[in-house]
């Protein structure tokens, strides 16, 4: 909920660990992120408001135009870089989710979603909603991004105006901005075909045992749109993977 120049969410286990992030990107100034301004008489976590608009459905052609992409790209590797140096409190708690095989490599957001991305104009400048935050890797949180945005997913599923989108160029747009090296290109399509199977796992038992809107997710065929994105990163696993290299 918007009150003023702020925004009031719930707390949660996780809340004061994501606080400590966020505290920690401020201080060392990364700028896209919101800032922890307190609790508030009810009990919820006071964050500043971010000026701009959320990337929502049915997405605009700025969203998804190279150039969105490019930058929101760069985006990703600033806050990489920023939450890199965070040491976790010892007590933090993060909420459970789908990870890479690899050695967690820092603190990453796990849910770039167009909806939690703030545009002003046609630039993506922020992230927002970092309650699903946890220890990954850099790749992982970049593949969670990327099977919303390139899209990695089924046209069936995919926003009108990504229907027409040459998802391999996108790959390796995004990967160019970034600057990914060779090897983490060779994993980005193992670790997409990995968090596709776990994602299902845990959006399945996040429905059964948390119930509200995971499980109207789940009802409202997420785990079908997981299981498409699957088999259509494997029939055009050799294209994209010619794109990536």
């Amino acid at each position: 909920m918007r009150v003023g120049d702020t925004v009031r969410r719930p707390m949660s286990a996780s809340s004061p660990a994501v606080h400590a992030l966020l505290e920690h990107l401020e201080a060392v100034g990364f700028e896209g992120a919101p800032r922890v301004l307190g609790i508030d008489e009810r009990g919820r976590q006071i964050l500043s408001y971010i000026p701009g608009s959320a990337a929502t459905r049915p997405l605009q052609p700025h969203a998804v135009s190279d150039e969105a992409l490019a930058d929101l790209a760069l985006l990703v590797r600033r806050f990489h870089d920023a939450a890199e140096s965070f040491v976790p409190p010892p007590d933090a708690v993060w909420e459970g989710g789908s990870a890479d095989d690899a050695a967690p490599e820092l603190i990453g957001h796990c849910d770039i979603t167009p909806e939690n991305v703030i545009f002003r104009g046609k630039r993506p400048v922020a992230l927002i909603d970092f309650d699903l935050a946890r220890p990954t890797t850099r790749l992982f949180d970049v593949v969670t991004a990327l099977r919303h945005w390139a899209p990695i997913a089924d046209p069936l599923d995919r926003d009108p105006l990504q229907c027409d989108l040459d998802v391999g160029a996108r790959l390796r747009l995004f990967c160019d901005a970034y600057g990914f090296g060779a090897r983490d290109r060779r994993r980005l399509l193992e670790v997409s075909r990995l968090r596709f199977d776990r994602s299902y796992v845990a959006m399945r038992t996040r429905a059964m045992t948390k119930g509200g809107g995971w499980a109207r997710m789940w009802e409202g065929g997420a785990g079908e749109r997981i299981r498409r994105a699957s088999a259509w990163l494997d029939t055009h696993w050799d294209d994209l993977d010619a794109h990536l290299h």
